[in-house]
């Protein structure tokens, strides 16, 4: 049984004029290609100020170990894959692409970096397929158990020794005894 699976997937990218004069285009990366040749940003449509590239096609790794975040992430409303994309500071290739993933919790913690663009890329019927083929050979939901408590035993209290693992000679709840003087060592008053 292989552990890991791996499919070549295209990300388009949409760039679209900014909404306010500090920002000239807005680029959003819109859809995944299955199986698609590598590209570099080839542009694929134009209507008006709106332009599609194909952007770059990486590899969607998918892992035996991430299997339930695979799961997960079918199961949600909205299935998807994550392109993690770098800037690059050139105006024609704004962006190059860093990583594919499927897992909603690899996603997440790209995110917490706050250096990289994460685009949330709805999957086609295709990918989700191919992803669900490798959740059912990989993943088994472990059935939910209940933890049960330790039945309560009510001579505990009376023998008021407080933890087991703590030796005690008496009762933890004893007032305080007085405390004895102690004598002088050496001569009279």
């Amino acid at each position: 049984m292989e552990r890991r699976r791996s499919i070549p997937v295209g990300i388009v990218v949409r760039r679209t004029p900014g909404a306010t004069r500090w920002s000239q285009w807005c680029w959003r990366a819109v859809a995944a290609l299955p199986g698609a040749e590598d590209a570099d940003w080839r542009e694929l449509r134009r209507e008006g100020d709106a332009v599609e590239f194909h952007a770059a096609t990486g590899a969607l790794v998918l892992h035996r170990a991430d299997a339930e975040a695979y799961a997960e992430n079918l199961d949600s409303g909205a299935p998807s894959i994550w392109a993690v994309m770098h800037k690059t500071g050139e105006a024609d290739r704004p962006f190059r692409l860093h990583a594919l993933t499927a897992s909603p919790h690899e996603a997440q913690l790209t995110l917490e970096t706050g250096e990289e663009l994460i685009e949330r890329i709805p999957l086609t019927p295709a990918l989700a397929g191919w992803i669900a083929e490798f959740v059912e050979t990989h993943y088994e939901p472990e059935a939910f158990r209940k933890r049960q408590r330790a039945p309560a035993d009510p001579t505990a209290f009376a023998n008021a020794k407080g933890d087991a693992r703590v030796r005690q000679a008496s009762d933890v709840f004893r007032t305080p005894g007085e405390l004895k003087p102690r004598g002088r060592s050496g001569g009279g008053a």
